[in-house]
């Protein structure tokens, strides 16, 4: 159950939260931006967004989430509109960003849901913070991103001349072609998330990218585990969930049709995978 300040509504027998934003500092000087929505008398689920995106990636998913859980969105350091700093980019800060979340947020322990670079940290989190870890939901992700000479060629790219020159190849590993000619007006606010990425934050996390390795902690990971691959990711395609699925004993894999942001192109059945694993956190209680 999420204890939180929140702007609260009741439909029928269930408390609602109204989704506001909160400014939520996590270290001196760098806040994320924050929003609560879904059912407060539910368990938690956090969401963390991939390189370029911001929460608005979930918009899809936690429409259809919304009875089922407390919803947590943020923007990860450099994304969206939190704080984007110049430096202090690892995946160690990345997950404790998380944890001071939910300190603010006063919510004990939660169900993290990531995508790509958020499925990365969430796998961080599985690792070295599991009192405070439900559950995994690692969507389209690998446990390393190599080559590390790309991350840091992005990262110089950025730095030199901003993003704009990532924006259709993104969308051309995120969506297939076939959404993309039948969602335009989706495509279109895709790619203005991608265009709208601080320099900062984008090199920032392409260096974690770089440098992130937790393929020899995975085992260490003792919560329940669900991985999403999707069938035509051409960025962490199939092959890279198996290798999480066969370092964490108690993980399975769900194939969706669907590139790499499969919580935006496969909406339905990723909420449906979601879903049955608070269902599992709620049994294992």
């Amino acid at each position: 159950m999420c204890r939180l300040r929140a702007r609260l509504s009741r439909t029928a027998d269930m408390i609602i939260a109204v989704r506001d934003v909160q400014n939520i500092e996590v270290e001196p000087g760098v806040r994320l931006a924050v929003s609560v929505s879904g059912a407060l008398d539910k368990p938690a689920i956090v969401f963390s967004n991939s390189l370029a995106a911001s929460s608005a990636m979930w918009d899809e998913v936690t429409e259809r989430l919304g009875p089922h859980a407390c919803l947590v969105r943020y923007d990860t350091r450099g994304h969206g509109r939190s704080d984007a700093p110049i430096n202090g980019y690892t995946i160690e800060t990345l997950g404790k960003d998380v944890l001071a979340v939910l300190d603010t947020l006063e919510i004990p322990h939660a169900v993290v849901c990531g995508v790509s670079l958020g499925g990365l940290t969430a796998m961080w989190l599985g690792i070295h913070a599991s009192d405070r870890i439900s559950g995994l939901v690692l969507a389209n992700t690998a446990a390393n991103f190599p080559p590390e000479s790309m991350w840091r060629d992005r990262a110089a790219t950025a730095r030199s001349s901003g993003v704009s020159s990532f924006v259709q190849p993104s969308l051309e590993r995120w969506v297939t072609s076939g959404y993309r000619d039948k969602h335009e007006s989706r495509v279109l606010e895709l790619a203005a998330m991608i265009a709208g990425t601080s320099s900062a934050g984008y090199a920032g996390c392409c260096e974690v990218l770089a440098t992130t390795n937790v393929l020899p902690n995975l085992s260490r990971i003792s919560c329940p585990v669900r991985v999403i691959a999707g069938q035509r990711d051409p960025s962490t395609p199939p092959a890279r969930a198996e290798e999480i699925v066969a370092a964490i004993p108690q993980a399975d894999l769900v194939t969706l049709d669907a590139a790499h942001i499969s919580c935006v192109e496969a909406p339905d059945a990723f909420a449906e995978t979601v879903r049955d694993v608070l269902k599992l956190n709620n049994t294992n209680k």
